[in-house]
């Protein structure tokens, strides 16, 4: 292979080699804890800066991670660090939305309401549908609106990177994949800021504004804080709307999963399109089996820092294999679906707040 081949195929790889698609996963060679050691502590040492910076500026950690992820990308070109970031961008990730399993139970999606759940799914409906029209209008994939509009409708960047691996790098380019993390994350900062101010304007009760906050706020993180800073029973509902939209992550992402099967490649069959990740079907059971056994409060507790921590090093690992010449000549109609569907949770929660709660 010449050095202008290796150079074109690092071009075409943003951040490496991720293995989110599986179809037809190449052999890979184990990999000694010694070969992850440099790649996981540059990780380890750039999240817990975002930590820092987001605990001291209040900055989203997701948010944060990206940014130092972004400028630290010259890590990348030392090979020595590739399986570090693949394990973060991959392992990490997938451990990351099986504990999220653990902050959810069946009992408090039906403390809800049958008329709140059917008005949720209607939202996330119409704001899937938004993602799709933002990338139409763009002039994007139709890969790129599920993308933009799955990870709106659903739980932001954890949603992003699941609905990523169903899709695959090899059907929707990862400087794509990278701009919809950036503009999900910067789209929940802006709103956990305003949105409580928009409420408190509009003259909503605590149960309105919650209901906005946990329906129309992308990150748990944000989408918590910003019902909170309204009031205390405010943070109560939107925890509740939150965590009823995290419960639908898998089937949501089965049902995306089944719409964009045959999207770009050979058609295949319904068994093929419904196969999904495993670690989607464990974050399914692990919900399954919270809601069946009362787990002790600490395996709650950890769960969700565990989660956190491992989403976060996916993030970032992601933002440091990217490449910011290429984000940049992506232009502002990326961004277009994650914009539009951001505007259309704004809007259709806002609405049914106001008209049924």
């Amino acid at each position: 292979m010449t050095r202008q081949d290796i150079n074109a195929n690092y071009i075409a790889d943003l951040y490496g080699e991720t293995y989110l698609a599986e179809d037809n996963p190449a052999p890979r060679k184990r990999l000694e804890i010694s070969a992850l050691f440099p790649g996981f502590v540059v990780v380890a040492i750039a999240s817990a800066a975002a930590t820092w910076f987001s605990e001291h500026y209040g900055m989203p950690v997701v948010l944060a991670g990206l940014l130092i992820g972004l400028a630290l990308n010259f890590v990348s070109s030392e090979p020595k660090v590739h399986a570090g970031l693949d394990f973060c961008g991959t392992s990490c990730l997938r451990w990351g939305i099986v504990l999220l399993g653990t902050q959810v139970t069946a009992m408090q999606i039906g403390s809800l309401g049958a008329l709140a759940f059917l008005g949720l799914i209607g939202i996330m409906a119409l704001v899937i549908g938004s993602g799709l029209l933002g990338a139409r209008l763009g002039g994007q994939s139709q890969l790129a609106g599920w993308l933009a509009g799955g990870a709106t409708a659903i739980c932001g960047a954890s949603a992003a990177l699941a609905i990523y691996a169903v899709i695959g790098r090899e059907r929707l380019n990862q400087n794509q994949f990278t701009l919809t993390l950036v503009g999900v994350a910067l789209a929940s900062a802006i709103a956990m800021s305003f949105y409580p101010l928009i409420a408190a304007y509009l003259d909503f009760s605590d149960r309105q504004a919650g209901f906005l906050m946990g329906a129309a706020v992308h990150d748990v993180a944000q989408a918590l804080g910003g019902g909170y800073s309204f009031s205390e029973s405010a943070g109560e509902v939107a925890t509740i709307v939150k965590l009823s939209r995290v419960a639908l992550l898998a089937p949501a992402v089965a049902l995306i999963g089944l719409a964009i099967g045959s999207i770009g490649s050979q058609p295949k069959s319904l068994l093929v399109k419904l196969k999904l990740p495993w670690f989607i079907l464990a974050f399914f059971a692990t919900v399954a089996i919270n809601s069946a056994v009362s787990a002790p409060v600490w395996v709650t507790e950890y769960g969700l820092i565990a989660s956190k921590a491992m989403l976060l090093f996916a993030v970032t690992a992601t933002a440091m294999r990217s490449r910011l010449d290429l984000l940049l000549g992506q232009g502002w109609k990326a961004l277009l679906p994650v914009m539009l569907a951001t505007l259309t949770a704004f809007v259709a929660s806002a609405a049914f707040a106001w008209a049924f709660l």
